[in-house]
């Protein structure tokens, strides 16, 4: 048999990265489309794709977030801020895309149309359902939408004057199904459909907005109340024990704990408290040995998180001397892991899909990326141009640059101690929208697994622990080769441009 088996390949005694092999090509019976790339970020927490942004300050808040779970994948929203602000971002996430809205913003009919403009601004939103006293599960008396307010030039209006009220108030009784309240939506061509109990109180709200979101983005992750599924990140701090209740008051579906190195007294007393305390999944890390795993996994990991200096703004193996090298890291820890039915989460060095495909076919279940989505129209900050090029700003959380805004909380620091940055700050061109880029990537992704004759993540897995999978390592020269070369210039592929002709 041609090549050699994962496990032939990683007992060399030199760490490999990605690019020091290759995978074999299988036997092609089937076609890309029919590739599933399902997944699980952690035991309880499914995907429709492998792909997971990662918790900085310049790659994850709600734009990104949304975006991602829509298209099947998961935002991690970065620690980077306030409780308050972290907290902001995840309620933006859950309320994007809700069925039925449980928790919908209600106002009285003696607020301001100006109230409904700062909710706007805040939350994203302006249908606000309108009860006699202004509390969740008061009669309901109204509604307001932007079509009666948008052009309305004072401001201080009550909205009593301006909300939809009488015979032209279309509800729907509690107890309906989803499908129903849609119809109706449909059928009235309102915004929003009030849900109402026998006494006339609010209930619910289901939104048309929602409808087109789910013709749209057929394979997005929702939860079981069909909200967008979302990731915070906390850090092993004792104070952030506040932020992580208060996150779990908001809906978050899964907690990382984010730490440079892992493995400490620290994270585990921190998934102790988690585990014993909410019924959430967690996500440990980072680690990069079998040894690590373990104890987290003995705490109540229900993820681990693999990767400790391989991205492309992470100075920690040079700075450190630590780490190791994210191939080798991977196979390792999701070998070890599998015995305990944990995925693995592959943190760093995926800088092309070939990259995340090779991250699978070391047993990781998901990869996770900043600098894929550094740039991209939904990633934080402000485009500029620098030499004539449109870029945004990407740095790395223990740069010197994040931890002046609190970066520092992942790797233990005092408050008073001498900081060793391990990671720098840079520039990346705008890549568009995220929706072309997850595109691509995934696309990519079916043809990679196509390529070596698999059909599924758990087929690729059940093959590299069976042996069927093969690898073969690369010189320096088989790695040119396989790149663009001879040629006297060439233009850069730019990830999730489609080619339309």
């Amino acid at each position: 048999m041609d090549g050699e088996s994962a496990h032939d390949l990683f007992q060399s005694r030199e760490g490999l990265t990605y690019n020091d092999f290759i995978l074999l090509p299988g036997h092609i019976n089937f076609g890309a489309t029919d590739v599933d790339l399902s997944t699980r970020l952690s035991r309880n927490i499914p995907l429709k794709i492998p792909v997971v942004s990662s918790p900085m300050d310049t790659v994850t808040e709600s734009k990104l977030a949304i975006s991602l779970a829509l298209q099947g994948g998961i935002g991690i929203v970065h620690y980077n801020n306030t409780i308050e602000a972290q907290v902001k971002e995840v309620r933006k996430v859950k309320r994007f895309e809700n069925g039925f809205i449980t928790d919908p913003v209600v106002l009285s009919p003696d607020h301001k149309i100006a109230d409904i403009d700062t909710i706007r601004e805040r939350d994203g939103f302006s249908g606000i359902p309108i009860t006699a006293d202004g509390t969740l599960q008061g009669t309901l008396i109204g509604i307001v939408t932007n079509r009666d307010i948008d052009f309305e030039p004072n401001r201080d209006r009550p909205l009593r004057e301006v909300m939809v009220h009488g015979p032209d108030l279309i509800t729907a009784p509690e107890g309906l199904s989803l499908n129903e309240a849609n119809r109706i939506l449909r059928e009235s061509k309102k915004g929003k459909l009030p849900i109402v109990d026998r006494d006339g109180c609010l209930v619910s709200l289901v939104s048309r907005t929602d409808l087109k979101k789910n013709r749209d983005f057929p394979e997005a992750c929702k939860d079981e109340r069909k909200q967008l599924r979302v990731g915070a990140a906390v850090s092993s701090r004792p104070e952030d024990r506040e932020r992580i209740s208060k996150l779990v008051d908001a809906g978050v579906n899964v907690i990382v704990i984010d730490s440079a190195q892992g493995d400490s007294v620290f994270q585990i007393e921190t998934i102790r408290h988690i585990k014993d305390n909410y019924s959430i999944d967690v996500v440990a890390g980072n680690v990069v040995t079998a040894g690590q795993c373990q104890r987290l996994i003995d705490a109540g990991a229900d993820g681990i998180r693999v990767g400790m200096g391989p991205g492309s703004i992470c100075t920690t193996q040079d700075t450190m001397a630590c780490g190791r090298a994210q191939a080798t890291a991977v196979y390792h820890c999701a070998r070890y892991c599998r015995k305990f039915d944990v995925p693995v989460i592959a943190d760093g060095g995926i800088s092309t899909t070939g990259a995340l495909a090779k991250a699978l076919c070391c047993g990781a279940s998901t990869g996770m990326m900043g600098s894929m989505f550094a740039g991209t129209h939904e990633a934080p900050g402000e485009y500029f141009y620098k030499d004539g090029v449109r870029v945004k700003k990407y740095r790395g959380m223990a740069s010197v640059e994040a931890m002046a805004r609190g970066g520092g909380k992942r790797y233990l620091y005092d408050d008073n101690s001498v900081k060793v940055a391990q990671g720098v700050s840079g520039l990346v061109v705008d890549k568009g929208s995220t929706v072309d880029l997850v595109a691509y990537i995934s696309q990519s992704l079916r043809q990679s697994l196509q390529d070596v004759g698999r059909r599924t993540v758990k087929d690729l897995h059940d093959a590299l622990e069976s042996g069927e999978l093969r690898y073969e390592q690369r010189t320096v020269s088989a790695q040119s080769e396989g790149s663009v070369h001879s040629l006297m210039a060439y233009e850069k592929p730019v990830l999730g441009v489609r080619d339309n002709q």
